[in-house]
């Protein structure tokens, strides 16, 4: 088998380079993404202390609650509506939970104050010259959790708002906001079993598992019971009820 060389092309006349134009990359992609601004980085920067220092002062709160025993049971809920979300994109500045016992339910409200002096004169709660709706708040989160816990057992549940201060700084009261209970988070637990046996253990037990289901929080039904016993003011769970002779 013969192999023959391949032949040279033949030499031809140079054309001049074309230029292929690059596509271009789109104006999204190519710009560098903006940096924030000083006064939007300050503005993150508080909200992320701030959200610290909240998170700190809840478990300050939830760690004096150690002390009541396993009678009581502590529920984080959604505090913030729908609404409110929308009304306040999405920012929550508050922090509580729900604390379930004998003495019955409670909506625990955390404001902390700090190294601040904190003025309080019925509703009003003066801080640093500002004066937040602490107790307007606080009711409202104790009235939304009674009623999605009314709607959930088929039974009124009434549950009672607390506004809890955390920090060193010093508390002048001048008189107590009604409807509303009050305290520092080093008298918290004494507070909440002040009123003395409301429900039976079993009792709470039911409605903390009834206030964990995701569903009593979205207009969801819970299977209604009628063993949920409330007793009037100075009986206890281990009163006897009277018998007829």
């Amino acid at each position: 088998m013969t192999v023959f060389p391949a032949r040279r092309a033949v030499p031809t006349r140079a054309l001049p380079p074309v230029t292929v134009p690059h596509p271009r990359p789109d104006g999204s992609a190519a710009l560098d993404p903006a940096r924030p601004t000083p006064l939007e980085w300050a503005r993150r920067r508080r909200a992320e202390r701030g959200a610290r220092r909240l998170e700190a002062a809840g478990a300050r709160a939830l760690g004096q609650l150690d002390h009541l025993g396993p009678a009581w049971h502590v529920i984080e809920w959604p505090r913030t509506d729908v609404s409110d979300v929308l009304r306040d994109h999405g920012q929550d500045e508050r922090a509580g939970f729900l604390a379930i016992g004998p003495s019955g339910l409670f909506a625990v409200s955390i404001a902390d104050h700090g190294r601040a002096r904190v003025l309080v004169a019925g509703d009003v709660v003066q801080i640093n010259g500002k004066r937040p709706p602490y107790v307007a708040e606080a009711r409202r989160d104790a009235k939304r959790a009674s009623k999605a816990l009314t709607e959930a057992v088929g039974l009124p549940i009434p549950v009672t708002p607390v506004l809890t201060f955390v920090g060193s700084g010093v508390i002048s009261v001048y008189g107590l906001p009604k409807d509303c209970m009050m305290a520092t988070h080093r008298e918290l637990d004494r507070l909440l079993v002040a009123g003395g046996n409301r429900i039976s253990p079993a009792t709470a037990e039911k409605l903390s598992r009834v206030a964990q289901a995701p569903q009593t929080w979205h207009n969801g039904t819970y299977r209604p019971t009628g063993d949920y016993r409330w007793y009037d003011e100075g009986r206890t769970a281990a009163d006897k009820p009277a018998g007829r002779r």
